[in-house]
């Protein structure tokens, strides 16, 4: 296999470390990386926190710099786009009608924005695509980041929509450059889907003291304006003034390429442990892909830096020969203003939380999620080193008592299993 053809399609970080971990692995032939951005591949977290504030440059952003990747003899075809894969002929169709041939191919391709859905429309067409107006952006790429960033002057009106990590995170952002930001969460909490009530009623409020207009419950039913959207309105007959919107509802697994080409999906392109797609010659990493967790006794979808990351090296090592089991405990981050959110495990099933410090009262605390006593999942928010040793708590399974758990006086080091990991 040293020498078979590997092709790469999309620019993400996972994309960007098969390629980089190929070459660590001593795969000695053609690796050719497609992505339909011009840059190449990058860090997506930063771009609702340090570029959007204008503190990071775009080549801090880039996973491994262009000159290394072509000292390292990784072509890429930056600005294009795969419409086909053709399986039997192992050649992927590229949108300028050129086709490349692989020996081995690998897909990472990752998601969408999530666009809008109003609320009494034909659910088919209701989906609202930012080309129809100038100012609503999605934040994805580099590009979205750019665009929002121009239109970011003191004064100006921002509509965000979605309180979930990306909302939230544009919103500090903004708001330290002066905008008047406004949030609109449908649910009846932020983090809803990923935190317990006290934790989002916390960022609820530090939103708010910082100046954020945070509405929760909030139903979009109408956008007004042409060609720009100057005012949303809601269900209840709220109007909100409008300067720009930014949607940060999710996204949607860019899955397309392989139902075509006739690979197993199922809320992603279906993978193994090994990263194997339903096709031997072909595997999948990253925010695209559902894969078995032993941990979450179930597949999953994850989109995190770290998912993409560490499948992407286990995609790498399948296409060398030197397959290695995909297994990890999910982890997951946030910046807001000076407060550093870090999750691990999955809190989905838990029948107890624990708190060390008040959310209510303080701006630094843990949460520790349990299920029969078992630890399964923890957020931490400016306590870095209770974050380190719950990844080793939550990773090894540990049976704690929640007294324990809650007591400040009980370091959690002390807490490990003998056969926790390092």
């Amino acid at each position: 296999m040293s020498g078979e053809t590997i092709v790469i399609v999309g620019g993400g970080q996972a994309g960007g470390e098969i390629a980089v971990q190929l070459r660590k692995l001593g795969h000695a032939g053609p690796v050719t990386l497609v992505a339909d951005e011009p840059h190449v591949p990058y860090k997506r977290p930063p771009l609702s926190k340090a570029y959007l504030a204008g503190e990071a440059a775009v080549e801090s952003l880039y996973v491994i710099p262009r000159a290394s990747l072509d000292k390292a003899g990784v072509e890429l075809k930056l600005g294009a786009r795969v419409t086909k894969i053709d399986r039997s002929a192992h050649r992927v169709q590229l949108a300028d009608g050129s086709s490349i041939a692989y020996g081995k191919l690998a897909l990472a391709t990752g998601g969408r924005p999530r666009g809008l859905s109003l609320p009494g429309a034909d659910r088919a067409n209701a989906r609202l695509s930012s080309a129809g107006f100038s100012n609503v952006f999605p934040l994805r790429t580099i590009a979205d980041v750019d665009a929002i960033r121009a239109r970011c002057k003191p004064g100006a009106r921002m509509v965000i929509v979605g309180g979930g990590f990306i909302g939230l995170e544009v919103a500090a952002v903004a708001i330290k450059r002066g905008l008047k930001v406004t949030v609109l969460e449908g649910l009846p909490r932020v983090l809803a889907r990923v935190a317990v009530p006290q934790v989002s009623a916390f960022f609820e409020r530090v939103h708010r003291e910082a100046g954020v207009d945070l509405r929760t419950g909030a139903q979009l039913a109408a956008l007004e304006g042409e060609p720009e959207v100057r005012r949303v309105v809601l269900g209840d007959g709220t109007a909100i003034d409008c300067d720009l919107m930014v949607i940060g509802i999710g996204i949607v697994p860019n899955v397309e390429l392989a139902v075509e080409a006739g690979l197993a999906v199922d809320n992603g392109i279906v993978v193994d442990e090994q990263t194997r797609t339903s096709d031997p010659d072909i595997v999948a990493a990253g925010d695209c892909t559902s894969h078995p967790s032993a941990f979450a006794g179930r597949r999953i979808r994850l989109e995190s830096v770290q998912n993409a990351l560490e499948q992407g090296r286990a995609a790498a090592a399948t296409l060398a020969g030197k397959p290695a089991p995909y297994q990890t405990v999910p982890w997951f981050w946030s910046d807001q203003y000076d407060l550093k959110l870090q999750m691990v495990g999955l809190s989905a099933g838990h029948d107890r939380c624990v708190f060390r410090g008040d959310p209510a009262t303080g701006r630094s605390f843990a949460a520790f999620y349990l299920r029969d006593g078992v630890l399964i999942a923890a957020d931490t928010v400016n306590r870095a080193a209770d974050f380190m040793f719950a990844k080793k708590l939550v990773a090894s399974g540990a049976r704690i008592d929640a007294a324990v758990l809650a007591d400040e006086g009980v370091a959690l080091k002390s807490l490990l299993p003998a056969s926790a990991p390092a």
